[in-house]
């Protein structure tokens, strides 16, 4: 049993609204921004109808280099496919939304060495998508979708590209000990290798890795579980390559107390090669909500550091997505309840300052923001809500410094 995997179900019952009619029929919208303010300004840049468009977006977005956004939803789409992988494409400020694919994923998208995308969807497929031929003059066509690998255990994690083009990615159960593995795909003759590199689930090992992995230079992995570890409560882990084989060391096992418990998120990582990470905390009453955190490499061992520890709820209310960090090395989530909102934690003076910068949960607004957030070189800010907005179905949000 998943051991305090508390996803929401997608809302059963959705209304139909006229202006959906023209996601329905499957045509790229335009949504308009807010025009441009000095201060600090919150815009909804797409609201999900569930319909052909999609609904209920786990995962958050992704940013290629000409500042359009991709991500998946998880249901909706068109014959019946359980969600679509969209884009949003930035032009002066205005926003048009493109249904790419009818199946959806709980994984943030990733944009490859080739600059086309790949993730894992909802049949736990490892796949691919490449726009179409003549895709300019096109902007209805479907993009071309390969499956490199199919599983059969479960995935909610984004993969990740070393330097030599091997995929790397986690999935939450399976594995030969049954708590989850990380796997590589090799490519290979044209096709693609699957070898499970870690299995989870031994001893005081972790398990259940919701997450994805990042790597470093040297092609070592790093990531988290969701349980397992000395106290039960998740852990960080290390995977290096050693002797043609992996070799795990455990970073961290979280306790559940100021350092937070069951790590929902992955890993970030910043110019000098220190890890950031964060967990909503225990779904128990009387402990902490859950933390921001930093590993820092101190000879061959990580000294583990709580930046911010998030008040009591009880309800695993800190951050469940990624963090993302700015070029002033401030750090940005999400959290999930009492109050949904987005944050900013500013390093000041050895310490580190918390701001909210948008709470959730007005009216039309968005609910639940389950992912992190990504941001661009100007400092705007992109991320996806759950549920909430005009047909309750979710948002894509922006807020502008």
């Amino acid at each position: 049993m998943l051991k305090s995997l508390q996803i929401p179900s997608p809302v059963s019952s959705k209304s139909f609204r006229p202006a959906a009619l023209m996601i329905l029929l499957g045509c790229a919208l335009p949504i308009l921004t807010a025009p441009p303010a000095q201060a600090q300004t919150y815009s909804i840049l797409y609201n999900f109808t569930g319909l052909a468009d999609g609904g209920d977006p786990y995962a958050g977005v992704t940013l290629d280099r000409g500042g359009n956004l991709y991500g998946a939803t998880a249901t909706g789409g068109g014959d019946g496919d359980p969600g679509t992988v969209y884009k949003l494409t930035n032009r002066n400020g205005s926003w048009t939304f493109a249904r790419l694919y009818d199946f959806g994923a709980f994984g943030n998208v990733i944009i490859g060495p080739n600059g086309t995308l790949y993730g894992v969807n909802g049949s736990n497929q490892v796949f691919n998508l490449q726009p179409p031929p003549h895709f300019l003059p096109n902007l209805l066509a479907p993009w071309m979708e390969t499956t490199l690998y199919s599983s059969s255990a479960g995935s909610y994690a984004p993969v990740v590209f070393d330097r030599a083009g091997n995929i790397y990615g986690t999935t939450y159960d399976g594995g030969s000990q049954g708590g989850g593995s990380v796997f590589e795909l090799s490519p290979s003759n044209g096709g693609w290798t699957y070898t499970v590199i870690h299995s989870f689930g031994t001893d005081f090992d972790g398990s259940f890795p919701i997450a994805g992995v990042v790597i470093d230079a040297a092609g070592n992995l790093y990531g988290t579980t969701l349980s397992g570890g000395a106290y039960g409560n998740g852990t960080v882990f290390e995977l290096s390559p050693s002797d043609g084989g992996w070799t795990e060391t455990l970073l961290h096992s979280f306790t559940g107390g100021n350092d937070g418990g069951d790590p929902y998120g992955g890993l970030i990582f910043d110019a000098l090669g220190n890890l950031y990470g964060a967990t909503p905390g225990l779904f128990n009453a009387g402990y902490p909500g859950g933390s921001v955190f930093k590993l820092t490499p101190s000879g061959n061992n990580w000294t583990f550091s709580v930046l911010y520890t998030f008040p009591e709820s009880g309800d695993e209310c800190g951050p469940r997505g990624t963090p993302a960090m700015d070029a002033a090395g401030a750090l940005y989530d999400t959290t999930t309840c009492e109050p949904e909102n987005v944050f900013k934690l500013t390093p000041i003076n050895g310490g580190w300052t918390y701001t909210s910068l948008h709470t959730f949960g007005s009216r039309g607004d968005g609910e639940y923001p389950e992912a992190g957030v990504a941001l661009d070189a100007d400092g705007n800010i992109y991320g996806t809500t759950l549920y909430g907005g005009t047909y309750g179905n979710g948002i894509v949000f922006e807020i502008t410094p």
